[in-house]
This record gives structure tokens, sequence and C-alpha cells, in this order.
């Protein structure tokens, strides 16, 4: 018997789908040809691709670009613009496109670990993603899975970036999500729409006490398996056996890592935050 799920509407929270003309020029922006129809298969090349091209990044906040949910604002940015964002931005986008290859989408809340302290609630923007089961799909959290996740897997789940675990937690369907038996981020089971995260990404662009205006990152994996990643004045490159290099970057340099690294054209550059000087 076929489970797939029907696609004659689209979930709550997201529109009918791309045009043909918008899906044709996503895909150009992640280098990905057609994916044909949907498949878990073809569900992994579409995250690969995505979080081999689009950056993680928090950019707009310190150039005073503001960040805007609204989906047409969202395509700009990352296809026309060729920009990034942050996971509110990225998986909002991403869920659009797959919805307009035929995927069903539902877009889950996390609450995300800091240390043993979890963050507020709608922290985090994660996508779930139903086939014949269903697949926790996440282009907005920096380093995580390069593969979607089977959710319904309790066992680990091997990925590029680590091991990954999915654990029940509190009794009302929420799973914590580790790498390496740290705890990434909590996730909830309910389904929102993308502007029910609108209060929480205005607090991560404005907040003083928000990890994204207390710093400026851009970073995307590279093909070996590590990451190249611009933070502050920063140029960070890590290798998959835990090797590190950093070097810091003059003005003119930042501005061509930022073309040549991550293919993002900027006219200046971010302003790097001033941080309180602390009395204790």
């Amino acid at each position: 018997m076929d489970h797939a799920p029907h696609h004659e509407q689209p979930p709550a929270g997201l529109t009918a789908g791309l045009t043909a003309a918008q899906r044709s020029a996503y895909l150009d922006r992640i280098a990905l040809p057609d994916p044909g129809a949907p498949s878990p298969q073809a569900l992994a090349r579409l995250q690969l691709a995505h979080l081999r091209t689009v950056p993680f990044e928090n950019l707009s906040i310190h150039l005073g670009e503001g960040v805007d949910l609204d989906p047409a604002a969202l395509r700009t940015k990352v296809v026309t613009r060729r920009r990034g964002g942050f996971c509110y931005e990225l998986n909002g986008s991403f869920a659009e496109l797959l919805t307009s290859l035929g995927y069903r989408v539902s877009l889950l809340a996390a609450r995300v670990f800091d240390g043993e302290r979890l963050g507020p609630p709608l922290d985090h923007l994660a996508l779930r993603v139903d086939l014949d089961e269903p697949w926790l799909v996440d282009v907005g959290f920096g380093r995580f899975s390069r593969h979607p996740l089977r959710l319904d897997e309790r066992g680990e789940q091997a990925d590029a970036e680590g091991a990954f675990t999915l654990v029940p937690t509190g009794g009302h369907g929420d799973l914590d999500v580790l790498l390496d038996g740290a705890p990434q981020y909590r996730l909830g089971p309910r389904p929102y729409e993308l502007a029910d995260f609108a209060p929480t990404c205005w607090w991560q662009a404005t907040s003083p006490h928000s990890h994204f205006t207390r710093s400026t990152t851009c970073s995307l994996p590279t093909a070996d398996g590590g990451r190249v990643t611009i933070s502050g004045n920063r140029l960070i490159t890590t290798t998959p056996d835990g090797g590190r290099t950093e070097r810091t970057l003059a003005d003119d340099e930042a501005l061509a890592a930022y073309r040549t690294r991550f293919g993002i054209a900027l006219d200046r550059l971010p302003a790097l935050p001033v941080l309180p000087v602390s009395s204790g």
C-alpha cells in the first residue's frame, strides 16, 4: 500500500509553492538539477546541496538590513541576492522549495541547548518531512547533520558530522537531538506557521542577550567534511580530524573572502559588535 501523503493542499504556514521559474532558479542557486519525484534519496541530495551552497550567516543583523520572514523576501535574499541566513530564513525558505517539489513539510519549533540550559520556545525552526516515514531536515543550525534524520529511529544515526540520536523526553512527544552524546536542541511535535516564529526571530536579531547580536558569523561545510567560517574578522577552517587554522583578515581580505568562500558580494563589512565591559 502506498502511504505517501497527498499534496492537494500545502501544510499550514506554507504557500501553495513556487512557480516553475522560481523553482528552477532556486535549484540553480543550490547547484542541483531537477531532483525528480519525492524520495528519501532525493531529499538527501536536496539537503546536502542546500547546506553546501547557502551559508549559515547572521550578517543582515550587523549590516542594518533587518530580517524579514515573508516568503517572497526570503526567496529574494537566498535566491536572487545569493545570501544565506539563520534558521528561520534558511529552513523557512527550504520548506517552500520542498513543498513546491511535492514534499509534505511541517515547520517544527525547538529550544536550543546552551550547555544544560534550554533557550526560549520557538528558539529554532526545523522541518519535518513526511514520506513513507517522517524525517528531520535542518539546513539552518550551522553544524548539524548533512543528511535527513529518521524521526522515529531511537538508535544512533551515523552522519558525516557525527553520530546523532533522538531521545524522547518529557512525555509530550518532545525529542532531544544529540550529536555525539551532546544535546543540541529539544524538538517539539506541534506544527507551526512561519509567522509564529516572527517574535522570537525579532528577539534573536535585536536583543543584546542574543548570540546573533553579539557576534558575526558566516559558515559553510566543506567537501572534505570540515567547515569554513568567518567570525568577526577571523577566517577559521576546521577539518574532520579536529584540525583548525585561524587568521585575522584585513578589511579588503574579508570582503574578498566573503565573495570567494561564500559567494556573498558585500559593498561594506558588517559592523563588529561592541561587547559591554564586564564589571565582575
